[in-house]
């Protein structure tokens, strides 16, 4: 089997994704159907393209420009990290500003703990 038959080039690929906190369910049970059930997820707080809000409290009149998000990470060596970004995407689309982001990284290396395996078998 040469690199081009297994996926990803034969590479450990992270899909990071960052997205609105309520598609996170969709997501994931989108990744589980792809067979990519691991994942690392974090509260998040940016901006991008999604308009600030103003509001008011006590009343004050402040601006809201970081929107709460949720970063998805994905470490994927034996499921194509394309497979991964479309689960991803399809799955947290509204079709409004604010749907957020997916990018897809090398990773360099990678140690399972409890093993000691490295490389693609310690993901």
């Amino acid at each position: 089997m040469s690199d081009s038959d297994v996926p990803n080039d034969g590479e450990i690929k992270m899909v990071m994704a960052v997205i609105r906190p309520d598609k996170l369910s969709d997501v994931k049970t989108a990744l589980a159907e792809i067979g990519a059930p691991s994942l690392t997820v974090t509260n998040v707080s940016g901006r991008g393209s999604q308009p600030a809000k103003k509001s008011q409290w006590r009343g004050e009149e402040y601006t809201v420009d970081l929107h709460q998000k949720v970063k998805i990470e994905c470490v994927v060596a034996d499921i194509p990290a394309d497979d991964v970004v479309d689960a991803i995407a399809d799955a947290a689309q509204t079709g409004e500003k604010g749907d957020g982001k997916v990018f897809t990284l090398p990773v360099e290396s990678a140690v399972q703990v409890r093993t000691g395996k490295t490389g693609r078998d310690a993901v």
